[in-house]
């Protein structure tokens, strides 16, 4: 009944004003959907960039006491030795790959295009940036996780993204995925990537949300890396 492809739902996208050269792809966290990330990047937008928002399947999710909801992979628990779904987040891993691919189409080369997300979907978002052959812009990731750390190597990885520029944002009051999780992914993903490009920025007070210095900070860095052309 249940599967971990992408929701058959069309993405909640917020166009260009102009012609699109950029785009943001940025994956919801667990039980929501990208509607809400639309309209926050709606009030941040560029005219030149063309911003997506994705919606998870529903699933059952162990976490949450099995019950069904929009999520991109199960999750088994969130300590740092618990069991992964290592076949779920490869599998969604792949199925963000033709979001990525459908841009291109449309005129948009793969480097200039950001991936991002927002806990779960944060997680997914920076395994796929460091796993895919597609060379991105960048990846900026919100009260996230690096899943599957285990299968990345000890030194840098051989990956298309070695030089990617990745934006980590995180609160330090965010219960579950605490801050440790933030702190400890940064330090892996500086032996993984040119540490000269990973940003790790928190803020005080802020629990497992978002805020408007935040959304200022990854205004910011989309900004920096995806100018207009021509």
């Amino acid at each position: 009944m249940y599967d971990n492809n992408m929701s058959a739902l069309l993405p909640a996208i917020v166009p260009a004003i102009l012609k699109a050269t950029a785009a943001v792809i940025f994956l919801h966290g667990l039980g929501d959907t990208g509607h809400g990330w639309a309209e926050a990047f709606a009030r941040i937008r560029s005219a030149h960039i063309k911003y997506i928002c994705p919606h998870a399947p529903v699933m059952p999710v162990t976490l949450n006491m099995n019950m069904a909801m929009p999520s991109w992979f199960e999750i088994i628990g969130l300590s740092p030795d618990s069991l992964e779904d290592e076949t779920g987040i490869k599998q969604s891993a792949e199925n963000v790959k033709p979001l990525i691919d459908q841009e291109v189409k449309n005129g948009i080369p793969s480097n200039r295009i950001i991936l991002g997300g927002f806990s779960q979907g944060g997680a997914l978002s920076l395994y796929t940036a460091l796993t895919t052959q597609q060379k991105l812009a960048g990846v900026t990731t919100l009260s996230y996780w690096l899943p599957l750390q285990a299968l990345f190597p000890q030194g840098p990885t051989s990956g298309m993204n070695r030089e990617i520029s990745i934006l980590q944002c995180h609160g330090d009051l965010v219960p579950l995925v605490t801050l440790m999780f933030g702190s400890l992914t940064v330090e892996k993903l500086k032996t993984l990537v040119n540490p000269a490009n990973v940003t790790f920025r928190t803020y005080a007070g802020m629990m497992h949300s978002s805020c408007q210095q935040e959304m200022m900070d990854i205004k910011q860095f989309i900004d920096k890396l995806l100018p207009p052309v021509g």
